[in-house]
């Protein structure tokens, strides 16, 4: 039998006369995880022995979290399904995802997906549990995701998403040569009234910001391309996309928002970098992913060491 996720805490001196309850809080261990323990299976412990969130911590109290096991979703079952795993550790996953691949089922695509194919990883590697996606990417956008392995590292890491302090970097080609080389997008992002997918620019839309730079344009086949690189400030569905669109230069195969798809057969879309706190030790992590083989041809030979430099202030 697995251990549970299990968390430990050392109490200091600050920390003398506190409740368990508001020293756990003060690790961002949320009310609905305590109710969880409480009725679920989970364990409090101070020094070994089981107590309740009444207990009045003392100077150096090893304090244990032991979490419910949890259960995977029965609906869904895992395939074997080639996954390219950039970082790995007990706590989160970062895959780099193909384009042409769901995220998780929907009523178009109800398997083949990363939750699919996670799911079966999880199983050849004794792992219990959900699938916590803490980063999406549409259908057709490559690059990394980020996936917590927990129920409270996935908790952990919303509330990093909430503070915005997981950056994520992306590079993408369009068409042309933009105006202002290196800015901010801020047009709220609304969807459009007869469609289920597609969004767009609107007064009445949700506020949404995206930094863009310009890193090089170059001439491909009598045509003039730029390869950009943008990083969110916010999360809102075909974010860049939109406002790629929106500026007068779509992405690259982007048939959605009338991009030129004479060279691509996909949004000219990578997340090309993610960096973050990791949720339980606070180191500083900075993953990287090279561009996918579909848009690197379309690059001239010396943009390969711009496409190094994702690292968007």
């Amino acid at each position: 039998m697995l251990s549970p996720f299990t968390l430990q805490f050392t109490a200091a001196e600050i920390d003398e006369g506190t409740l368990l309850r508001d020293f756990l809080a003060q690790k961002n261990i949320s009310r609905t995880a305590l109710t969880d323990i409480k009725y679920h299976g989970g364990k409090l412990l101070v020094n070994g022995s089981e107590e309740t969130v009444r207990y009045i911590l003392h100077q150096n109290d090893l304090v244990s979290v032991q979490f419910p096991a949890e259960e995977s979703n029965p609906h869904m079952k895992g395939e074997q399904i080639p996954l390219t795993i950039v970082y790995e550790d007990d706590y989160i996953l970062v895959i780099e995802k193909l384009a042409g691949m769901s995220t998780i089922p929907s009523r178009e695509h109800p398997t083949g997906t990363l939750a699919n194919a996670l799911l079966h990883y999880y199983e050849q590697i004794g792992h219990t549990g959900a699938v916590h996606f803490v980063t999406r990417l549409d259908y057709d956008t490559s690059g990394l995701v980020l996936i917590a392995k927990h129920r409270h590292v996935h908790h952990l890491l919303s509330l990093a998403q909430e503070k915005n302090t997981i950056q994520k970097e992306y590079l993408a080609l369009i068409e042309g040569t933009l105006t202002i080389a290196n800015g901010c997008v801020e047009q709220p992002i609304a969807r459009v009234n007869d469609s289920i997918i597609k969004r767009e620019v609107r007064a009445d839309g949700q506020p949404a910001a995206t930094l863009y730079q310009t890193l090089c344009t170059f001439p491909y086949k009598r045509q003039t391309y730029s390869l950009i690189q943008l990083q969110l400030l916010t999360g809102r569905t075909h974010q860049i996309r939109v406002h790629m669109a929106w500026l007068g230069h779509p992405l690259l195969g982007d048939s959605l928002y009338n991009g030129n798809c004479t060279h691509i057969e996909r949004q000219a879309l990578h997340c090309a970098r993610l960096q973050l706190s990791h949720p339980i030790t606070g180191e500083l992590l900075t993953i990287k992913s090279a561009l996918p083989e579909d848009m690197q041809r379309l690059l001239p030979a010396s943009a390969e060491s711009i496409c190094d430099k994702t690292n968007m202030k």
